[in-house]
């Protein structure tokens, strides 16, 4: 592949997705004409268009750009994962024998020979990234982020800033780096944080083995340095690595996260470095936040050299991720959350700290499961998780890339929960069932299609 600067235009199948349209975003800004294909206006299209980028909603290959054929060579093709194997658009661009990238190559590039900061695992990893990103724009560092999600500081997926001209810093480059059909190992970081290692993707990695030694891999690209440049929960079980460092509630942490209090709805937090403490407040609500903000802590002093001092303010006032933790409602009458919580393990970190910060109230959870391998995979576990709600509505599985499984239904994961107050419900019926409840805390809980009832949600509870 010749180098990116190189290509005057770039086509993206699949340009909505929140990791291609970040590096929409990035092509656009040094200069390349951007377009592409998606299934369906959503609002990142618009954002996109608004920058002048060209989109089609159209599958047919006369509505590829007027330029498309004259340009072929010159053009940089990028495909998402979501499109389908008989999408006209790919078999055409097949049979002219161009090549066609995976987003995660892209990345892979842009990151090539560049100081890349890195965050994987099964959890956490939007939301860290996104805080590393954070950080870097408020110490005003030179960087560019792609992340996984919309920050709520910034409101985009991609951040670009250029620090202070007369440093003359190297460019820092955040990423996201997702394990979702081994995506990760086109990327070879400077540093890196792996948050957990839970079991998925088992409809790409077949089993938990095969899952942890892709993690190995990607561990085992990280560029060495003569400083730390990967940082652990200390919850991982991890031969002892050079340069490794680890973070957690573990006494033997590097970043001992040596208390946390809750004070009128916010978390306070201590690090614990050499025996020394340094006091936190999050940001954002919930344990597993904590530990998100103690990675970005250990990374941001062990790698950068960052002081924990200047840490502190960008901790506090960091406002998440879209869909992740993120308040719809917060009145004294209601209180609704939406998360993107799809695995029990993330179930269980949103159910247990939204308890912890309402013990009173009665928690309610509307939960759309994502694919039907996973909801396979984890049925039992699911439904345990669930089992934690007060009442429960559970939604038909999001099939997004994936065919039905025989007897893989919602109604299934039903009857694996001990929760007698649980009820399958069709996304249009749910918010006439809300209506008629009002519950005192409501959890919106997945990442299908779910977001769709949002802003229905916010009006008839705001």
């Amino acid at each position: 592949m010749k180098p990116i600067q190189d290509y005057t235009h770039a086509y993206f199948l699949g340009i909505g997705g929140i990791g291609m349209s970040a590096i929409c975003r990035y092509l656009h800004e040094i200069g390349i004409r951007v377009s592409g294909y998606d299934k369906t206006e959503t609002p990142l299209t618009r954002e996109l268009a608004e920058l002048g980028i060209q989109i089609t909603y159209n599958e047919d290959i006369s509505h590829f750009p007027d330029w498309i054929e004259a340009e072929l060579h010159q053009t940089l093709f990028v495909i998402t994962p979501a499109i389908p194997a008989n999408h006209p658009q790919w078999k055409w661009l097949q049979q002219q024998e161009v090549p066609i990238y995976k987003r995660a190559e892209i990345l892979g590039i842009i990151t090539k020979n560049k100081t890349c900061l890195a965050v994987a695992g099964t959890h956490g990893k939007t939301t860290t990234s996104t805080l590393l990103a954070h950080i870097l724009k408020e110490l005003n560092f030179n960087f560019s982020a792609f992340l996984g999600g919309i920050s709520s500081n910034f409101g985009t997926n991609y951040i670009r800033n250029s620090g202070d001209p007369a440093s003359q810093e190297p460019e820092i480059i955040v990423v996201e780096a997702d394990e979702f059909d081994r995506s990760f190992h086109q990327l070879y970081p400077s540093a890196a944080i792996i948050t957990a290692i839970d079991a998925d993707h088992l409809d790409i990695y077949q089993t938990e083995t095969a899952f942890k030694e892709a993690f190995d891999i990607f561990a085992s690209q990280i560029i060495p340095s003569n400083k730390p440049h990967l940082f652990l929960s200390q919850v991982l079980d991890w031969d002892a690595t050079e340069g490794r460092k680890t973070y957690g509630e573990d006494s033997q942490s590097d970043y001992c996260i040596a208390q946390i209090d809750i004070k009128d709805g916010h978390y306070y937090f201590q690090i614990q470095y050499n025996e020394q403490c340094h006091t936190f407040k999050a940001g954002l609500p919930g344990y597993h936040n904590v530990w998100n903000a103690a990675a970005a802590i250990a990374l941001c002093h062990g790698y950068l050299n960052i002081p924990f001092e200047s840490l502190k303010k960008p901790i506090a006032n960091f406002k998440g991720v879209k869909r992740r933790f993120e308040y719809l409602v917060q009145s004294e009458n209601y209180v609704v959350i939406d998360d993107y919580a799809h695995h029990p393990a993330e179930l269980n970190m949103i159910i247990s700290s939204v308890k912890d910060l309402y013990p009173q109230q009665q928690v309610m959870g509307v939960f759309q499961p994502h694919l039907f391998t996973r909801t396979r995979d984890f049925a039992q576990e699911f439904a345990q998780s669930l089992d934690q709600l007060d009442t429960v509505y559970l939604l038909d599985i999001y099939p997004a890339r994936e065919k039905p499984i025989p007897g893989i239904t919602s109604e299934y994961l039903r009857s694996l929960m001990q929760n007698p107050e649980v009820k399958v419900v069709r996304q249009e019926d749910i918010l006439a069932l809300l209506k008629g409840q009002k519950p005192e805390v409501l959890l919106l809980l997945g990442a299908g299609d779910i977001d769709r009832l949002r802003q229905p949600i916010i009006t008839l509870y705001g």
